[in-house]
Parts: structure tokens; C-alpha cells; sequence
């Protein structure tokens, strides 16, 4: 509060000098005019253009007692404290008075408060009431947790024919797959059917039905009822199949054809590869793969020096490369790619050279471990802090590892495997940040150097690598709870040096060596199924890369497919 706020607060608490009276629901409130005026462009016309100066009683309706107490505290004092009790209310009267400072206060709170429950009925509030800012965070947040959204909010079959299709006609509405979006408008419809029958040409053509299974459109949507008895509709199904045929004809990935029907929607997270060795030396290139649309596209890339054998993380909208080489001189350096600015910065370097390294993020610290220095393997181990832009040494590993592997579980980083300068380990370990200690725990199952591990499916998984004497595709899991690990499906291809991520709950291998040459193959695994799947390659052919999960930018269409305009009212027309 400024002194001469606080002047004026004092006087009104001993009313002195008070030259309005309101009544508002049975309680008077003694005011200065001129303090009002200085927060609320109503109380300025009210006191100054709607009654003349010698006015000084006012009737102010349709608001209760409380509600005005806490909007002269604030005008007198400039805080003001929104609560979930009193929220609604005094969001409504903020805006009838315009005093905007306590309006941003109820935003903000509204924000921090959304749910899938609630976002609906706060998206109908900023219809009503003028926040743009609001308005587009809640639309963005229903977009983001569709699928939640969908299942929990009472509101969502009250939704107008105009809200829906804005809805899911957006490329960045977050669903795993087409079908449910089908559902979604099959629901809404079901819920008045006499009245919403007619909006299902307009809703339909919204749905990327080509990107549908097609024994799933097949069976459950070219044959459902609704569809059947609409003739617009069928139009629709048609085309769909038709795009279907030519696809499967063509050997083509389907999200590639020029039809809104099979665009794939943008993805809520991608994965980076960066750098590796190519050919007879290391590159700089990097790829992003967008899993929606099952293509990689290539990032932009001329001021970051060629690598491998290096470990990366995304943290704070930034990929961090750590360590590596480039093809004879190990590095110490940390590089830092800000990815919604496209710019490199390097940032304080490791406290030890460190290719082959293995590096992992826990609790906002990037954590790397072991590797090589260009003369000794290594078993020390230093973490970073972005904010204090530092390297901290901690606690040695209980062997040397360079070419091991590590993730981060349940608050502790698990590194297993690698090579020790004799032979390939099939010890593991686990680390602390609490007690700064490493802990020995079960051995795998094989040796194995330049594999991957990752948390998945509530496990740890070791996947590939080479045993010395063979190159692997074998995967093992490991039960925390239980310390013990367990053989897993098998990959399609052999592999070592391979990049590893999760992407919407399954499990991706990217490129490698293979024992000849530098791979672009990628397969992905689902733990539901237990199956791995080839998906599309790589561009460029590389092993020693580092992949990390990018998520949460405001700039993901830079690193997805690229994705066309909107479609006409009648998508169903070439």
C-alpha cells in the first residue's frame, strides 16, 4: 500500500473526511469518493457524471454485503483475497464495477483452478464476460485433457453444435486416436438425437476418419446406424474409404495425402534425436518425430558442432547435450538449444570430460555419470543446476562405466551395464540424491555395453546393446519392489549406441548400429500387447545419438508435419 493509500485507509477507518455513504443490502460503508474513482471507472461515472457533487447517499443493488467489503478493502489497500467460496460472485461484480485489478485476480485463480470437471463451465463464463487471455488458456486446456475433459464434465453433452465443432475441427486437440473423437460426436448427439441428427454432416467431415483403423471403420463406424440413415453422411464414408484404398495402393503413409480427413492432429509431445555418428564421423543433424503422423522432420540446425556418444535432456522449453565427441576429442562442454527461440547457448561446462556417457534428469538436476575422458573410464558422476548454471560432483559409482545406460524411477537414477576397459557389465545400480550414495542392485540378465534403459510401464527397461561377444536385441525388465528382472519380447533388429524415449505410452528404439553400419530404423513397443512394431525411419542413418521427449511448447507445429489450412464448411468436396 503507497502512503497515501494508507493515509486514506486510516481516515476512513476513523471517518474522517468521508464524503459518500453506499448502502448496499442493509450495510453502509463510508467512503472517499476519490479512492473509489482511482480503481473503478463505474464508481468515477457514478460519483461524477450520474449525480451531482453535493450527492452523497447511493443505493448500490444486487450485491451483497461481503462482496463490496472486500471491493473498497481493495480500493483503499490494492489487495484483495479471491477464495473458491467467494470466486463467482466477485468475478462478477469486478466486472460490473471494472475494477480490473481484482477481474485479473479472479482470472488467475480460475486458471490455477481448472480441472477436466470445471473447464467447461469456465469456458461458458468467458463467453459471457470479456477476458480473451482466459478465455483462450481454458480453450487450450479442454483442447490439451480432451479425453478427460470428455469423461468427467457434466457440461460436456450441453454443449452448442458451435462450441463442439470448434473443438474438435482444432488440429491441436490432444487424442491418442481418431476413434474417439467419432465417439465423442456420436455421444453428443445421442444425448438429443431428435434435435442433433442434423448437425452430424457438419461434425463428421471434423473427424480425421481416414487416420481410423480400417477394420475399425469397417466394422464400428461405416456400419453405425446414425451414419446410415443420413445421406450427407455417407458422402463422407465414401470419400474415407476411398482415401483408405488409395493409401494401401500406393504403399503410402496415409497422413500424407492433401485431405483434411487425414491429417493427423498435432502432437502434445515429440521426439528430439540429436547428433550421432553418420557415415565416417559425427553429425550435427537433428529430427523430430512426430508420432501422430508417423513422420520425422528435419530441425533446422547450423551452429551446434557434430557429436556423438553425447547425453541429452529437455528442461524448461530446452534440449541440454552433454558431453560427447566429435570424432577424436572428448568434450567437457554443456550446450543448451532453446527450442521455441531456435538459439544455442553454452552453458557451464562438466567438471570432467565425458564421452559415452550416461546422463539422466531428476527433480530439475541433469545428472551424468561415468564415461570416458579420452585416457581412464570413468565411475564419478557430477549433477547440474539450470539456475545456478553449475556442476556439482557427487558420490562415485561403485564401478568404472563408460557406453552404460541410465533413467530416472521413483526418485532415484538407475545406470546398468556399460564397459568397465576390460568387459561388458551386466551390474546395475541406483542413486540417492537423498543419502548421496549408490547402491548396488540386481544384475541383468546379459552383459551389455551401449544399450538403453528407460522407465516404463512402471519398470526399468534394458534394451539391446552388444555382450562382447554378440550384438542384442534382447530385453529384460527390472521390478524395483522386487529386485529382480525378467525377460522381455524380443526387438525385430539387433542393435547398440540407439537413442530410447516413450511417446504416449510406448516405447521407442531409434537407430543404431547394427554391427555394419549406422541404422535409421525405428520400432516401438506397446506393453499392452507386447508387440514391437517397425514405424517410419529415421531420415538420416546414425548410432551414439541421444533422443529426449519435447513437450509443452508453445511452438510445437515447429517440430511436427506439416499440417494445412482448416477445411470449408463442406470438407467433403477435393
Amino acid at each position: 500500500m503507497s502512503a497515501p493509500m494508507s493515509v486514506f485507509e486510516e481516515m476512513r477507518r476513523e471517518q474522517k473526511l468521508c464524503d459518500a455513504l453506499l448502502n448496499v443490502a442493509g450495510t453502509q460503508f463510508l467512503v472517499h469518493k476519490v479512492v473509489l474513482c482511482s480503481c473503478s471507472p463505474y464508481f468515477k461515472a457514478l460519483f461524477t457524471r450520474w449525480s451531482s457533487s453535493d450527492c452523497h447517499n447511493f443505493e448500490i443493488a444486487h450485491v451483497s454485503a461481503d462482496i463490496m467489503k472486500i471491493i473498497v478493502n481493495y480500493a483503499y489497500t490494492g489487495v484483495v483475497h479471491v477464495t473458491l467460496e467467494n470466486l463467482l460472485e466477485l468475478f462478477m461484480v469486478a466486472d460490473r464495477f471494472n475494477v480490473s485489478g481484482i477481474s485479473q485476480a479472479c482470472c488467475q485463480v480460475m486458471e490455477q483452478q481448472l480441472s477436466p470437471r470445471s473447464c467447461i463451465a469456465v469456458w461458458w463464463i468467458t463467453k459471457k464476460y470479456y477476458y480473451p487471455q482466459l478465455r483462450n488458456n481454458v480453450f487450450s486446456f479442454i483442447l490439451k485433457h480432451f479425453e478427460e475433459v470428455v469423461s468427467c464434465s457434466e457440461e460436456f453433452c450441453h454443449l452448442s453444435i458451435e462450441d463442439l465443432s470448434s473443438i474438435i475441427e482444432k488440429d491441436q486437440l490432444n487424442v491418442k486416436d481418431e476413434k474417439f473423437v467419432f465417439e465423442v460426436v456420436i455421444r453428443w448427439i445421442e444425448h438429443a438425437p431428435q434435435e442433433r441428427n442434423k448437425h452430424l454432416a457438419t461434425l463428421l467431415p471434423k473427424v480425421r476418419l481416414a487416420l481410423i483403423n480400417p477394420e475399425h471403420f469397417t466394422q464400428c463406424i461405416q456400419s453405425h446406424i446414425l451414419l446410415q440413415n443420413n445421406c450427407a453422411t455417407k458422402a463422407i464414408l465414401r470419400k474415407t474409404i476411398q482415401l483408405m484404398l488409395d493409401a494401401r495402393t500406393r504403399g503410402s503413409n496415409i497422413s500424407l495425402l492433401p485431405t483434411y480427413l487425414a491429417q493427423p492432429r498435432l502432437p502434445c509431445a515429440v521426439l528430439v534425436a540429436v547428433g550421432g555418428w553418420s557415415g565416417n564421423s559425427p553429425t550435427n543433424s537433428i529430427e523430430a518425430y512426430d508420432n501422430r503422423a508417423n513422420r520425422w522432420v528435419g530441425v533446422a540446425n547450423s551452429d551446434e558442432t557434430p557429436r556423438a556418444y553425447h547425453g541429452s535432456v529437455f528442461l524448461n522449453g530446452s534440449v541440454y547435450l552433454i558431453g560427447g565427441l566429435d570424432g577424436t576429442t572428448p568434450f567437457s562442454t554443456t550446450h543448451k538449444y532453446d527450442l521455441v527461440n531456435h538459439t544455442w547457448q553454452e552453458v557451464a561446462p562438466m567438471h570432467s570430460r565425458r564421452c559415452y556417457v550416461s546422463v539422466s534428469l531428476l527433480d530439475g538436476f541433469i545428472y551424468a555419470m561415468g564415461g570416458y575422458n579420452g585416457e581412464l573410464r570413468l565411475d564419478t558422476a557430477e549433477k547440474y543446476s539450470p539456475e545456478a548454471n553449475k556442476w556439482t560432483v557427487i558420490g562415485c559409482m561403485n564401478e568404472l562405466r563408460s557406453d552404460a545406460s541410465s533413467t530416472s524411477f521413483n526418485g532415484k537414477i538407475y545406470i546398468c551395464g556399460g564397459f568397465n576397459g576390460e568387459q561388458c557389465l551386466s551390474t546395475a545400480e541406483c542413486y540417492d540424491p537423498l543419502t548421496n550414495q549408490w547402491t548396488i542392485i540386481a544384475d541383468m540378465g546379459s552383459r551389455r555395453s551401449g544399450l538403453s534403459i528407460i522407465a516404463y510401464a512402471n519398470e526399468i527397461y534394458a534394451i539391446g546393446g552388444i555382450s562382447g561377444m554378440a550384438r542384442l536385441n534382447t530385453v529384460e525388465a527390472y521390478n524395483p519392489s522386487t529386485n529382480t528382472w525378467r525377460a522381455m519380447p524380443s526387438m525385430r533388429n539387433s542393435r547398440s549406441n540407439f537413442g530410447i524415449e516413450v511417446v504416449e505410452d510406448r516405447l521407442y528404439a531409434v537407430g543404431g548400429y547394427n554391427g555394419f553400419a549406422p541404422m535409421r530404423r525405428v520400432e516401438s513397443f506397446d506393453a499392452q500387447t507386447r508387440v514391437w512394431s517397425e514405424v517410419r525411419h529415421m531420415d538420416v542413418p546414425r548410432s551414439a545419438l541421444s533422443c529426449s521427449l519435447v513437450f509443452d511448447l508453445p511452438n510445437m507445429a515447429d517440430y511436427a508435419a506439416p499440417h494445412s489450412a482448416p477445411p470449408e464448411d463442406n470438407p467433403t468436396e477435393d
